[in-house]
């Protein structure tokens, strides 16, 4: 198999957060060369087992390893002379640490103009937090996760690790492959400043991005507390475990009303709605609940599945690992993770044309590749000189220095709802020109709007930068159509259950037949393969299925689930397909740089992998502990064995610090700050041993402090002392948070549909060259059907006319096709859902 990246030189000087970036682009191909210090990287030794760590030997696999002394003038030398045949390099050294040895990223930048350097640090290089500390659940914190998970009344509940880890990894592995694909058609390098504060501000689960279909269920958009979320994806006890209830559509609930029997009570039509189910949970899912407890869940789900009612079962990790979708499908795979060690583990986000693009070989022992990277590579040139950059600006269109590097691309998104709209959306943002193909007869879910409302805040956020066609492809004729754009285009996206294509005739072999070179994304929640393949999916199933829902969950409890207000991994999972695709499109400018034939690829993806990716490390944990062993429990951490993460209480109402105490210096560090130097070398809290023995009193030391002080002083006093601390940040309060207003992280889009402006991401990263995206309004539904038809097929106005008036072509609702359609009584049904 050739990989779409093969070819492309990575440097990786990174340790710890930002090691899934170039993990992933491995798996794609790309040659991944980590660089480390003597005795090796410090995220080696943080996890629970001694030596090698879980997350370090997963976030690593399939690099070579490399060891330099980069604080000695031969270390830099050789770095400099790696870096002047790479294409990529990623960093995460805190700012100014590489620039004052004269190697940070505009120095090797100067040594290699061609050179994409992409800094990836907690808070990014510049702001007020930029020399801060960031972990996970620091990130977890000022993110917006926090204050969304837990129950109301209660403290907060941290997520779990690795779901923070996997959002910046794919968000820094985008903004890589955006930078170096501008390079590609320019020969231009670029700085990429990427904050994994606002990677997950914008990319776990967005407060002012796209939402899922059950927001249209609450109140509230920003409630001050944590929401109380338990009956928006209610979890029911089984026989045997528990199950999750995903009921959305109007069928869905009318198929569940029958399998309860047709109580009169809830015979009412308002109950098809999700408003009206949500008011009525106190009543509805008692019903469903004694109904469901006296049945494993296997039955229930197959039940579900033979009704029509989206129902999964809550799956441990170890449930997970025994699952047989997951092996027949190649997403956990068993392998050497380290030298004498195998554990079953994730193994990738994609595959491409059919085969998974993930592990492949164990993650380097420190220096194991130096004869390797040293010896046989020296003298090397780059990959990708000046000329084939130029060769491959001529074969893939318009875009100069100053433009966006997607510019010239097209892209037909048949995409829906969440993970549709973010995966189209990224493209736009980057200048494809992005035509969204819907049928009225069938709209994106994301449309839904409170009070009917012709744009839905969700879709303007989701839609922005795309051009709309209504088409009926089930016709002829509009199949027709269809194939002649995909002639003209370069992307087809596709998220609808397996099988969808091929009934409409636009199986990706199909396509290809047409146009060689279209790259073809076909995305479903558990893949085309399977004995789930099948199955109806939501997040809140993918996230029950997955373990994450297992695992989000009060500690303690067997039934306090905390994952019912996010709709993670739509947004992720849309990141990591999106990261596949443009590797695919520079595999083909590559090709095409090169001389040779510039053929497409067919990209497919399992929105559950993305989160089985994320929980890599604990799924390993629990391979290695056996059949027999514990069940991590859902507040453990898989983070070092001297390492504390907590959530504190601060002054004022319902306000909240995370602390994290790395190890021995961060206590010291917190104990003179909250002024019981005392404790610093009591015996009792002397070790780490000793401190998680004495876990509880460690945290009643913290929280005696923390608690009279407001959250910002308790994250400002540590932070400057280099202690990792985060308030828990409101959603409406990112908005005025002083890092995110100094980066300018929001920009304000605005919609004629919509009452006023709102706010919304500026971008995915800093670009030294790459302008931000623009922000031009969502379409209406076939917005500029009559626009496309014509420019790029060429039809005449009396063509178009005759397919809007059989309702093949569907325009915007003002077209005057579409009235005298209306009018004439042709096709009145389809009109007037179009809104004639």
């Amino acid at each position: 198999m050739t990989l779409p990246l093969t070819g492309v030189r990575i440097v990786e000087l990174t340790d710890g957060l930002a090691d899934g970036c170039g993990r992933y682009l491995a798996d794609l191909g790309a040659e991944v060369v980590k660089v480390e210090p003597p005795g090796g990287a410090a995220s080696r030794r943080a996890g629970p087992r001694p030596g090698d760590s879980l997350p370090f030997l997963l976030r690593n696999a399939n690099k070579l390893g490399v060891v330099l002394d980069l604080e000695t003038p031969a270390g830099r030398d050789r770095l400099r002379e790696l870096v002047s045949r790479a294409d990529i390099v990623v960093e995460s050294a805190p700012p100014g640490h590489l620039d004052a040895l004269g190697v940070g990223p505009r120095d090797l930048l100067a040594g290699n103009p061609g050179l994409v350097v992409v800094s990836v640090t907690g808070f990014g290089r510049t702001g007020p937090y930029r020399s801060w500390s960031a972990t996970e659940a620091v990130l977890a914190g000022l993110g917006g996760v926090l204050s969304r998970s837990g129950r109301p009344g209660e403290a907060p509940l941290l997520p779990p690790d690795g779901l923070v880890e996997s959002t910046v990894a794919v968000l820094a592995a985008w903004s890589a492959l955006v930078a170096y694909a501008k390079r590609l058609r320019t020969g231009v390098g670029e700085l990429v400043d990427l904050a994994a504060f606002e990677a997950v501000v914008h990319g776990f689960d967005p407060a002012f991005g796209t939402q899922g279909t059950a927001a249209a269920g609450r109140t509230e958009d920003f409630p001050r507390g944590r929401p109380d979320a338990a009956d928006f994806y209610p979890v029911f006890a089984a026989r045997d475990g528990h199950v999750r209830l995903c009921l959305l559509a109007k069928r869905q609930w009318r198929a569940m009303f029958g399998w309860l029997g047709e109580p009169p009570e809830f015979a009412d039509p308002r109950f098809d709605t999700i408003p009206a189910r949500f008011r009525a949970a106190d009543r509805l899912h008692p019903r469903i609940a004694a109904l469901f407890r006296d049945r494993p869940c296997a039955e229930l789900v197959a039940e579900g599945a033979r009704r029509g009612v989206p129902v999964a079962a809550v799956l441990t990790p170890a449930q997970v690992l025994a699952t047989e979708q997951f092996a027949v499908t190649g997403a956990l795979v068993d392998v050497e993770i380290a030298p004498g060690i195998r554990a079953r583990i994730p193994s990738g986000y994609v595959r491409v044309d059919g085969e998974r693009a993930g592990f492949r070989r164990r993650a380097p022992l420190p220096g194991e590749h130096d004869d390797l990277v040293f010896g046989s590579a020296a003298g090397a040139s780059g990959a990708d000189g000046p000329a084939a950059c130029a060769r491959g600006a001529a074969r893939g269109g318009p875009a100069g220095v100053g433009a966006r590097p997607l510019e010239g691309v097209r892209v037909l998104d048949l995409g829906v709802i969440v993970f549709g709209a973010e995966l189209g959306r990224l493209f736009a943002d980057q200048g494809a020109d992005v035509i969204k193909i819907e049928n009225v007869a069938f709209p994106d879910g994301l449309r839904q709007s409170r009070g009917g409302a012709a744009m839905s805040a969700s879709f303007a956020w989701g839609h922005r930068n795309r051009r709309g066609l209504g088409l009926d492809l089930r016709d002829p004729r509009g199949s027709e159509i269809f194939r002649a754009l995909v002639a003209r285009s370069d992307l087809v996206l596709a998220n609808f259950k397996p099988g969808t294509l091929e009934a409409l005739g636009a199986s990706p072999n199909a396509l290809a037949a047409i146009n060689p070179g279209v790259i073809v994304s076909d995305s479903s929640a558990f893949g085309g393969q399977g004995p789930w393949s099948a199955r109806m999916g939501y997040g809140p199933l993918v996230r029950a299925c997955a373990g994450v829902s297992a695992l989000w969950r009060v500690p303690g409890t067997d039934d306090a689930y905390c994952d019912g207000s996010t709709v993670y991994p739509d947004h992720v999972a849309a990141y990591a397909s999106a990261v596949a695709l443009l590797a695919a499109l520079i595999g083909r400018l590559r090709s095409a740089a090169a001389g040779g034939v510039a053929l497409g690829a067919t990209v497919t993806g399992a929105q559950v992998d993305a989160a089985l990716v994320a929980l890599g490390a604990r799924l390993a944990a629990q391979s290695l502990a056996g059949d027999g062993g514990p069940e991590p429990d859902a507040g453990d951490h898989l983070a070092a064995d001297d390492a504390i993460h907590g959530v504190y209480p601060c002054a004022g109402d319902d306000e909240w610090c995370v602390v994290s105490l790395r190890g021995d210096d961060d206590w010291l560090r917190l104990c003179q700050v909250a002024g019981r130097p005392d404790l610093a070398d009591a015996p009792a809290f002397r070790t780490a041993a000793a401190r998680a023995r004495r876990r509880p009193e460690v945290d009643a030391v913290v929280a005696a402090w923390t608690r009279r002080h407001p959250p910002r002083d308790v994250m400002t006093r540590l932070q400057d002392a280099g202690v990792p601390a985060g308030v828990m940040l409101r959603l409406p309060e990112e908005l005025t948070d002083p890092q995110l207003l100094a980066r300018e992280s929001f920009a304000t889009l605005r919609h004629d549909a919509l009452p006023g402006p709102m706010a919304a991401n500026a971008r995915v990263a800093r670009f030294s060259g790459i302008p931000d995206p623009e922000l031009r309004p969502a379409p209406f539904q076939g917005e500029h059907t009559r626009e496309i038809c014509a420019s790029l097929l060429g039809l005449a106005d009396d063509q178009i006319d005759e397919l809007v008036r059989d309702a093949v072509l569907q325009p915007a609702p003002d077209d005057p096709a579409l009235r005298a359609a209306a009018s004439a009584g042709i096709r009145r049904d389809v009109a007037m859902r179009a809104g004639a």
